[in-house]
């Protein structure tokens, strides 16, 4: 299986277009999390690659801002079509190294490419406006700029789609970025960094590293080059990144854990009940935002919908994605 998915799975940072490892030679082990077997490493970076990654970035930024939105719009395309050409190896990677079902991995390397597709068009209708001025001798224009470098760091559960929801918006705006995929799954997200290559984005454009996640993002906290970050994961750690940040004032946007509850009233239909509590329950496995993390039960019908949610959950099979 892995002779299949191994063009994609880079074990190595992508920094300015160049396929480097750590400085200091260090690594950090991948796992099967079906099997438990190690399937790869990944370099273990810190502060001192991740500055030259925001370098870079900082650099492409100059001439990629300057490109037009048709431009960029046909690169994104480009993304989105060689995603779908690759989607049942990308899938592969993404179970082997995350453990979702493969059927799930499929939709998800869709998904992700799907707002891929939709941000290259709308990246074509980034308009302005024109204000009316108070005064005579002079108009007011409102024109929308990219921000420069943004940092996305992306969480485990859903490695290449919420990667998807970043970068899209963000090169379709005409922004550089250096990313940070979770050391869990690193793979889906360096794969990225090979598509990239592939369609023609220029680089420096996209820089992807793994490491040490507290060296990795006090740098990119505290560097001035980084004007937005761009985080999924827990509340905690989220917070973290905002009081950080706010020293160099960086424009943030953060998904930040979920809140679930389940209800089932006492006229519910307890087969139908059942089957939405099971998707909501162990869909990827239970890993998601929004995955239901409590039950609220009236309690004429609580003994009728235990019993039918434990045999349900009695049937589900438990194994590699694979």
């Amino acid at each position: 299986m892995l002779q299949k998915t191994s063009h994609f799975m880079r074990q190595a940072n992508l920094i300015n277009g160049e396929w480097v490892q750590a400085d200091s030679g260090q690594t950090v082990d991948v796992n099967n999390p079906a099997t438990g077997l190690k399937i790869g490493t990944v370099p273990k970076s810190g502060r001192v690659e991740t500055r030259r990654a925001i370098e870079a970035a900082d650099a492409a930024f100059k001439t990629w801002r300057k490109t037009t939105a048709l431009e960029r719009s046909k690169l994104l395309r480009k993304l989105h079509d060689a995603m779908m050409d690759n989607q049942d190896v990308l899938a592969e990677l993404l179970t082997i190294e995350q453990g979702k079902s493969l059927f799930e991995s499929k939709g998800e390397i869709g998904s992700a490419a799907s707002y891929i597709l939709w941000f290259a068009e709308e990246g074509r209708r980034t308009y302005g406006d024109v204000v009316p001025s108070p005064w005579a001798d002079r108009r007011i224009l409102v024109t929308k700029e990219p921000v420069g470098v943004i940092a996305a760091i992306t969480p485990w559960n859903f490695p290449s789609s919420m990667l998807a929801r970043k970068l899209g918006p963000a090169l379709a705006a005409g922004c550089t970025a250096v990313v940070k995929p979770a050391s869990q799954t690193p793979y889906s997200g360096l794969a990225w960094g090979a598509l990239a290559e592939e369609v023609g984005f220029p680089k420096g454009v996209i820089n992807i590293l793994t490491g040490a996640a507290g060296e990795i993002g006090d740098e990119i906290c505290a560097n001035p080059l980084v004007k937005k970050i761009t985080f999924t994961g827990s509340t905690e750690v989220g917070k973290i990144l905002i009081q950080k940040s706010s020293v160099t004032v960086k424009k943030v946007s953060m998904e930040l854990g979920g809140n679930a509850p389940f209800l089932v009233f006492d006229d519910a239909d307890i087969e139908r009940a059942v089957a939405g509590a099971i998707t909501a329950k162990y869909r990827n496995s239970g890993q998601t935002c929004v995955c239901t993390n409590r039950f609220l039960v009236q309690a004429g019908v609580y003994d009728k919908f235990v019993e039918q949610l434990a045999a349900a959950s009695n049937e589900l099979k438990v194994g590699s994605g694979l």
